[in-house]
């Protein structure tokens, strides 16, 4: 066998290995649960709002973000090993957030931004501030989210490690102690690990930001 041919069959190898991971992977992940929805569109019972601006509830089962900073947060309880459902409309190719990782429940809009994660969602910014990164934090391995469109983003909180898919694609995959940059920005959430259990919300961004969400719905891992 001369040295192409070898060298193509260690190629074919190794993708038969990654292959074989990445449905590990799928399978460790795959759910026999159904989703719960926390949020059909219909009510905002269990939800909180603090700091500036609303989301409202709009025609069509929606929810709106109406200026900001603000934030959204699910009370009941704090989510552990569990995945994330939520679907969004970036309409204006806006700024808003996911918050995962909150320790606790939230009175203003900047401890949840330093002491939790924000799962992003922005078109415009660069890759560690694009939809699907933890911000400031993750460089996304692809963009993947459309403005005036509805988009599905995946969350996974399993222990220490987060994963998040947009549309199907795995942007961010991120275990606590992985390198992150350094902190620029005095916006930008302080560095440091958060907790496995936390609290979620939907961040509403600015006056000029405009997103929609219909549907926030969670499963419990296996």
């Amino acid at each position: 066998m001369n040295n192409t041919n070898s060298n193509l069959q260690k190629l074919k190898c190794a993708s038969l290995v990654i292959a074989g991971m990445l449905l590990v992977v799928s399978n460790i992940y795959s759910q026999d649960t159904e989703w719960k929805t926390i949020f059909d569109g219909t009510s905002l019972d269990n939800w909180e709002h603090v700091g500036d601006g609303e989301m409202k509830l709009v025609d069509g089962g929606l929810l709106k973000t109406v200026g900001g900073m603000g934030l959204l947060y699910y009370t009941p309880q704090a989510f552990e090993d569990v995945q994330i459902k939520v679907v969004f409309n970036n309409i204006r190719e806006s700024n808003a957030g996911v918050f995962i990782r909150v320790p606790e429940a939230p009175t203003e809009p900047w401890m949840p931004v330093n002491k939790g994660y924000e799962v992003q969602i922005d078109n415009n910014e660069d890759d560690f501030h694009a939809t699907g990164a933890l911000y400031s934090l993750t460089e996304v391995k692809g963009r993947f989210s459309k403005g005036d469109q509805w988009n599905t983003m995946i969350i996974t909180l399993d222990g220490d490690r987060t994963m998040v898919e947009v549309n199907g694609n795995l942007v961010t995959d991120y275990t606590e102690g992985d390198p992150v940059p350094e902190k620029v920005k005095d916006y930008e959430p302080d560095r440091g690990p958060r907790p496995t259990a936390g609290y979620i919300g939907l961040q509403n961004h600015g006056g000029d930001d405009v997103v929609l969400f219909k549907e926030v719905s969670v499963r419990p891992l296996k």
